[in-house]
């Protein structure tokens, strides 16, 4: 690694005004050009990423060429559809809102989820709230172990440790709510001859965060280069309302309040841009932890599951494999 002494936040400072230009020529190329479509879809999620993705393209494209999605479930925060319509009314963007709830009930979504908690806490039944939240792996070298996090009707907190196959199945039943939704931006792109804008930033799309034909599945993706703490940059340069900037990132995927962090990163979100950028461009530990707050064998653990997650993130990036067809 290189023997750099020091690491500043600053290296991940942007100029919002020529990112803005660049990205807005990219997805004006990328929309017109190569996909030959005229305008995009966006799903909007209430975060800072879907309405980032929405306004640069609208900026890009025009308001009127992009349309945004509200999809809620019976399980989703309604701080979220509040926040997609806030943020499309400032974008001055159509809206469309599509409940899928019953495209997961029809699919077993919950009822699937469901069986896989009760298999480690029986009396897991309806009208319980739950989540599923990874240890803090800092202080861990051992592999790390989700556990399920419910709450009864009665207020009364359970933590119990998954099994592989619990702790499989429970995400692969969750998967079905980006799939869901997945289907109704396609639905909505082919009607209106648009393409289909993702809204993953690099550290998610670097470390394999999103649903395989799911939320990782876009015609294009303008936001995938930039770190989730150049995303808030950008937010704030766009316009984007502060009680979007404000909001901590959540999965909003689960009955219960989960943030990204306890979910997946493990670490707060600007620490671990900052642990990537030390990681992609060889700096030693030492150096990063003193730019982060962490000792540099936290650091080296941060190393290490950027490694571990980049392998499994294989897959999730892998196209469909086939032999060559000749004249194809």
């Amino acid at each position: 690694m290189l023997a750099t002494n020091k690491l500043s936040p600053s290296v991940l400072t942007l100029n919002p005004r020529k990112e803005l230009e660049s990205i807005q020529e990219w997805v004006r190329a990328a929309v017109y050009m190569q996909l030959r479509r005229r305008g995009v879809v966006v799903g909007l999620s209430g975060g800072v990423d879907s309405s980032v993705t929405a306004a640069v393209c609208a900026s890009a494209l025009g308001s009127s060429r992009v349309l945004g999605l509200i999809m809620p479930e019976e399980e989703s925060s309604p701080e979220s559809e509040y926040l997609g319509v806030l943020v499309a009314e400032r974008l001055g963007i159509q809206v469309i809102k599509e409940c899928v709830t019953p495209m997961l009930r029809a699919c077993g979504c919950y009822e699937r989820r469901d069986r896989a908690i009760r298999s480690v806490l029986r009396e897991y039944s309806p009208g319980w709230k739950s989540k599923i939240a990874l240890p803090n792996m800092l202080h861990r070298d051992r592999y790390p172990v989700y556990s399920v996090c419910a709450l009864s009707p009665e207020g009364v907190e359970h933590r119990v440790r998954l099994t592989a196959d619990a702790s499989l199945e429970i995400v692969a039943a969750t998967n079905f709510k980006q799939r869901a939704r997945k289907m109704v931006e396609y639905y909505h792109a082919d009607r209106v001859q648009y393409a289909v804008a993702g809204t993953p930033n690099r550290l998610e799309f670097d470390q394999g965060f999103f649903v395989k034909m799911g939320d990782g599945s876009a015609d294009l993706k303008p936001i995938a280069h930039l770190y989730k703490t150049q995303v808030y940059q950008m937010a704030e340069y766009l316009g984007i309302p502060p009680e979007v900037r404000l909001r901590p990132p959540t999965t909003d995927t689960y009955s219960l309040g989960q943030s990204q962090e306890e979910f997946y990163f493990s670490i707060p979100l600007d620490k671990m841009d900052l642990c990537l950028y030390g990681k992609d461009h060889n700096i030693q530990p030492e150096a990063v932890a003193e730019a982060v707050d962490l000792t540099p064998d936290e650091v080296v653990r941060v190393y290490h599951q950027i490694d571990a997650r980049r392998r499994m993130a294989r897959y999730l990036h892998c196209q469909a494999l086939s032999l060559s067809c000749e004249g194809v």
